[in-house]
């Protein structure tokens, strides 16, 4: 049973009912990790909310009772971002699943932070519209997740990050305070406190309701898919794609480990498994823009060495492409038990030669490494295949991890592409930041929350928030 105070159990189960109360060990380790096997950490208690009002009454209760917490989505997340340890309640959100409402004329629509990425899409079909966004794990992850992470997908090549649709939030502050950010009509005067908040990482509050952009569903789309007999060969097409002026919808690259483990699973998708690498592209737009971009990628593909390239234009022959894609992280279970996935940026002409480092890297510490991203904005995931039972191999893992994210760094990259900080990147951040840039993070957190309640001891080192003041300026 937890360790927590009865009485804020009782507190807690007046708000939401006794039921959405969760103190048995069983109960508490259901939430002890996220995506990303590496950390680990049971609630003290996990509260879940059912409406508004009860996620502003539990906030306030916590307020109150100097009780620290954490907000939670799906649990999709990979970066040990929303795991509470045991002075702390979770405050899991997916009972808060409804989508408010659609309006097809002004291309909007408001939604509670439970509802499923994908689900969204769904219900604005109807309309001719879909929200862009489509992380892979977008059948099972929430747009609050996606809000608190900034999360990415293989179409924000083209259509841009979660912070690019997110034009206003209801927030509930962590002092139980409401605040209104942004504006649903567009763009308002004064600082860009929706920005700010997209990407905080559940350090600034949470999203009660958040208002985002829907986009008009392209006229055609063109997957087309490539198969290379090298890898360097494969992100090298991928620079002469974007320096010809093509934006595609999706770049994305598997390279061979990551086709073999799809190919054997039950997300086979029909890729050549003696390829080291393929390339799926994605063009939309108008029929003759698609059309005439799908001319020239093929023969920038050629030209790169491409041995074969397939075109897919029915929705279903598309699916079947992206299937392998979109489930490339849950076939990698065929290859070890656990999955290490990095998430560094780098420019795009720099790929060939961090791929390279990355592969160096693997056969120096004798390790499996299956890349498997998005390529068209430079954003790796190399996935270190594992067994977390073995410690000799975790230490392995954990040295090859922290040489991929400065070999990435160095070659002018950052270390984070979507999957955001949490607790597993906090020692790489004094890489690509200073300690004035690192304290103004701290100093911009505590006006939001100055007890430093809401997801502790997460992004920022606390070295850079309490030891570390800047010189006055003489």
């Amino acid at each position: 049973m937890s360790g927590a105070d009865p009485d804020l159990v009782r507190a807690l189960g007046a708000i939401v009912g006794p039921r959405w109360v969760k103190i048995r060990d069983a109960e508490r380790r259901t939430y002890e990790a996220d995506g990303l096997p590496t950390h680990a950490s049971v609630p003290m208690v996990a509260v879940l909310p059912g409406s508004k009002a009860e996620v502003i009454a539990i906030v306030r209760l916590l307020h109150e009772r100097r009780v620290a917490w954490v907000a939670r989505g799906a649990g999709t997340g990979l970066s040990g971002g929303a795991l509470a340890d045991a002075e702390t309640v979770l405050i899991p959100l997916t009972r808060m699943n409804k989508i408010l409402g659609i309006d097809p004329t002004a291309r909007r629509a408001v939604i509670e932070p439970g509802v499923v990425n994908a689900r969204l899409s769904e219900a604005a079909a109807p309309f001719g519209l879909g929200y862009a966004p489509d992380p892979s794990s977008q059948a099972a992850c929430t747009i609050g997740g996606n809000v608190a992470e900034n999360a990415g997908g293989p179409h924000c090549l083209k259509y841009g990050a979660t912070t690019a649709h997110v034009v206003a939030l209801e927030v509930v502050l962590p002092d139980g305070s409401l605040a209104t950010l942004g504006c649903p009509q567009g763009e308002p005067w004064g600082p860009d406190l929706v920005g700010l908040f997209v990407g905080s990482e559940g350090m600034f509050g949470i999203a009660l309701e958040i208002t985002v952009r829907l986009e008009p569903v392209p006229a055609a789309v063109r997957t087309l898919l490539a198969d290379f007999g090298s890898v360097r060969a494969a992100t090298e097409s991928v620079g002469a794609i974007i320096a010809s002026g093509i934006v595609p919808a999706a770049l994305e690259l598997l390279d061979q480990a990551c086709v073999r483990a799809v190919e054997a699973s039950i997300y086979a998708a029909g890729y050549p498994t003696d390829a080291a690498a393929v390339l799926l592209v994605e063009l939309d737009g108008t029929r003759a823009a698609v059309e005439a971009e799908t001319m020239m990628v093929e023969r920038f593909l050629t030209e790169a060495g491409a041995r074969t390239i397939r075109s897919a234009e029915t929705a279903e022959a598309r699916a079947r492409l992206w299937q392998g894609r979109k489930k490339a992280f849950g076939a990698m279970g065929r290859i070890a038990p656990d999955l290490v996935v990095q998430d560094a940026v780098v420019p795009r002409s720099a790929l060939p030669d961090v791929l390279d480092t990355i592969t160096e890297v693997g056969r120096r510490y004798d390790l499996t490494i299956a890349n498997v991203f998005h390529a068209g904005d430079g954003n790796l995931h190399p996935n270190i295949c594992y067994d977390h039972r073995d410690l000799a191999l975790r230490e392995r893992v954990h040295r090859a991890s922290k040489e991929i994210m400065e070999a990435c760094v160095a070659a002018g990259g950052s270390i984070t592409g979507e999957h955001g900080v949490g607790a597993d990147k906090m020692e790489y951040m004094p890489l690509i930041f200073d300690p004035t840039s690192l304290a103004t993070m701290c100093a911009v957190r505590r006006a939001f929350d100055p007890a430093e309640r809401a997801n502790p001891r997460k992004v920022v080192p606390t070295r850079y928030c309490r030891e570390w003041r800047p010189e006055p300026i003489r």
